[in-house]
Formats: C-alpha cells, structure tokens, sequence
C-alpha cells in the first residue's frame, strides 16, 4: 500500500510539473510532493535529505550558468547577437533561418539549453519584431528546438547530463568520441526537418534597415566572463572534474564584474534570475528517491540488462526510443533522474548507456511538456505576445524529433 501511495503522490507531483494547475509555479508541485512524503512517513527524513544532497553538483551548475545569462541578458548581450543576425541576413528569410540556427546552436553548446530558451528566445523575438517579420514563429521555434538537439554536444550543454551520469560524468576526451557524431548529427536532421516544415512561411520578407544595438562594456565583460567559463570548464572536464562549483565560482565572478563595470545594484541580476529552479530540481530529487523505495530501479535495471543479453541493438533502439517518450510523459529530469540510478548499477554496453542520455536529451522534442527547457521557452513566449499549442508542437515533433533521434541512434552504430 505505501507503494501504491509514493506513485500516486509521485505522479500527481510530476503533473503538477508539467501541467502548471491553478498557474502555480513549477517548483510549488515539486516541492509540496517530497514534503508529503516525508510527512505521511512514506521515506525517511534522512532519506529526503539524501536525495537533496544528490543533486548538489546540479544546484551549483545551474546557478553559475542563471548567473550568466542574466548578466548577458541585463546588458542585452543576446540583443546584440539576434540583431546583427538579422542584419547579416540582408533581408532573406531563408539566411536568417539559418543564422539565428547557428546563434542557438552555440548558445545551447555554451551556455546550456535552458539559457537558450529562457534567454534567447526573447532576443529573438524583439529582433523579429524590429526587422517587421510578419511570422515570426519559424525563428521562434529554432530556440526550442535547438536548445534540445544541441544539449549532448558537451556535459554542460545541459543539466539533464550531470543529473543522469551524476559524480561520474565523464571526461571531456572520452565524451566527445561518444557524444560529437551524435550530436552533430542531431543538430543538422533537426535543422533540415524544422527548416522543411517551416519553407512556406521563408518566402516573406526582412527588413534591413534596422538599427544594431550597441554593444555596452557590461556586454563585453558578460561576453568574455562566457568565453572564460566556457573554456575553464572544457578544462575541468578533460580532467575529469565535478562541473557544478567551477561553473557558480565564474557565474558569481562575472556577474559581480559586471555590475561592478556599469556600476549596477547586483540585486538587478539576482532578481532576474529563476531561483524557483532550484527548489523544483531538489524537490524531484526527493520523488525519485522515493520512488527508488518501490523497486523501480532495480526493475528497469533488471529489464535492461536480460535486454542487453538478448540483443544489444535492440536494447538501444528501445532504451532510447522508450526514454524519449518517457520524458514526454514526465518530463525529462525525473526522467534522467531514474535513468542516471539504472545506469549506475545496470551491466550493459556503453552504447546502451549513450542511447539513453542522447534519449533524454533529444527526446523532448517531440512535444512542450517534455524538457524544463522547453516548458521555459512556452513561458517566454507567452511573455512576448506570441503562442504556440500543445496540438501544433506535438505534429512538429513527431516529425522532426523521431527523425533525428533515429539518425542519432544509429550513428552509434558506426
């Protein structure tokens, strides 16, 4: 019966996630469903405070990380980027298509993918709005899109990496043979099948005579303070370093260096900044520690590896596909939280173990409620005047995310 009670609570918890009831925030759900389960005696106090603590890494990354696309964003860094990618594209659709695309990609690669939705997504459409694009939305979409086909380049590209391999992210030298094929692969099908499906609304017009934005020192100094962290961490990764205080030591660093530079109230930043997240991330820790308590990992880890003895290929066909779809049916974070636990105990390939994280990275795609980055992105959109439907979204998915995470999956195989 207690079994029972921690996935109803569980489940219901999770949709609350995905489903925002009364317009509550996110972490609300999270949070009110790992205090129910201590409270009803369903785990420990002691076991909640250890799934807390799992996610430590993960808290210190995505502050460093918030700390610097707020400080980008404060001094309209992205701004400055979005437009001179529609001045470059000298009034074609087709070449704006592709430069915004270019600008996300490394954005997501840089700055992980919840930067790119919460962050450029704006930019992008203040830049549309400037060059008078009647229909935006193709070059709305790149930011949700890419920010999910982009997020395995590197391990810190997003956080859905570190929560599945947990203190055992690999080194650089040994993700990049794993990942980059992968990856590269992801990020070309998803721009062919995004850009196929958008080709009636490329024929419009741009307008050229915008005016660019200038680029202020405090955008500069959150430029370099990006390019620093960028390379201090492929540093830390290649030698096989936690990411997560490397990643909040340079995102306090250069927030402070820029609030100092345009002599600004730090309070400007750490006001913008989505704290909520981290109470949302540590709250879902907690669930799928409680949910560990049923057998869940123990099940699936047992499911995967007879898989694995029977058939290697088929295992990653259906660990990745099923893991995509399981991150549209709960997200993608307590999604990589239960895959991350069966990766640490299962015996399987590692080709099964990366079709797992590319199916949770790539999976999303297919519809709004399958990422916190993409759930993020629907917000801003929101924000800005513009929407999207689950309905619409989800016909755009099944196409361009089934497309590439088939590709994705089979160059392992090369």
């Amino acid at each position: 019966m207690s079994h029972t009670i921690i996935w109803i609570i569980s489940l219901l918890s999770i949709a609350g996630v995905i489903i925002r009831p009364f317009k509550l925030p996110e972490a609300v759900w999270a949070v009110s469903g790992a205090i129910l389960l201590v409270v009803f005696g369903l785990i420990l106090p002691s076991d909640g405070l250890s799934g807390v603590l799992k996610g430590l890494d993960v808290y210190l990354f995505l502050t460093g990380m918030m700390l610097l696309a707020e400080s980008a964003r404060e001094e309209k860094l992205f701004d400055w980027l979005a437009a001179h990618a529609t001045k470059l594209s000298k009034g074609s659709a087709k070449k704006l298509f592709i430069l915004v695309y270019l600008v996300g990609t490394l954005v997501t690669i840089f700055l992980s993918n919840d930067a790119t939705a919460v962050v450029l997504t704006p930019a992008v459409a203040a830049a549309m709005k400037s060059a008078k694009v009647e229909k935006p939305l193709p070059y709305l979409l790149i930011c949700a899109f890419i920010a999910n086909a982009a997020s395995f380049v590197l391990p810190i590209s997003n956080p859905a990496n570190l929560v599945i391999y947990g203190n055992h992210v690999p080194p650089l030298m040994q993700w990049l043979p794993q990942y980059i094929v992968p990856s590269v692969i992801a990020i070309v099908i998803t721009f062919f099948m995004l850009r196929f499906t958008q080709r009636k609304e490329l024929h419009q017009k741009i307008q050229t005579g915008i005016l660019l934005p200038q680029l202020t020192e405090g955008g500069k100094t959150a430029l370099f303070g990006i390019g620093a962290t960028a390379t201090i961490l492929l540093i830390a990764s290649a030698k096989h370093l936690q990411l997560g205080l490397p990643t909040a030591i340079a995102g306090i660093i250069t927030s402070a260096i820029v609030t100092l530079r345009v002599k600004k109230s730090p309070m400007i930043i750490l006001k913008g900044v989505s704290w909520s997240v981290l109470p949302l991330v540590a709250g879902l820790f907690v669930i799928v520690e409680a949910l560990n308590k049923t057998g869940l990992t123990h099940t699936l880890t047992n499911i995967l590896n007879n898989s694995a003895v029977h058939s290697v290929a088929n295992t990653v066909w259906g660990s990745g596909f099923g893991i995509a779809i399981a991150c549209n049916l709960m997200n993608n974070l307590p999604a990589g939280l239960i895959a991350g636990n069966v990766m640490a105990i299962a015996h399987v390939p590692e080709i099964v173990k990366n079709a797992l994280l590319i199916g949770v990275d790539l999976g999303p795609n297919l519809s709004v409620t399958g990422s916190l980055a993409t759930i993020l992105w629907l917000m801003a959109l929101r924000r800005e005047g513009h929407s999207v439907s689950a309905w619409h979204f989800l016909k755009l998915g099944a196409f361009i995310m089934t497309t590439a995470l088939l590709f994705a999956l089979g160059t392992l195989f090369l």
